[in-house]
């Protein structure tokens, strides 16, 4: 399993995720209540990962910009190699 941490920024104008060589930012377009931007960021980060969003979970950063997901069956090189491809 690996891990990937990211930094969400609500209130987006669309969602995407942007993986640079030194971090990965996902933007949603839900606000930051409720955990709703942490949701639609789980799901943005599994379709680009391509994988089913019941295998991406978050492990830490419940309350802040910046989380950490587990991503189940892959590494962390993984989903770097995926995420650049994107």
């Amino acid at each position: 399993m690996g891990e990937v941490t990211v930094r969400v920024v609500p209130r987006a104008g669309r969602t995407q995720v942007e993986a640079g060589p030194d971090r990965i930012v996902v933007r949603v377009r839900e606000v930051a209540e409720g955990g709703r931007a942490t949701e639609a960021a789980r799901r943005a980060l599994a379709q680009a990962i391509g994988v089913p969003p019941g295998r991406v979970e978050l492990r830490r950063g419940a309350r802040s910009r910046v989380k950490t997901f587990l991503v189940q069956g892959l590494t962390r090189q993984e989903i770097q190699v995926r995420l650049r491809a994107t």
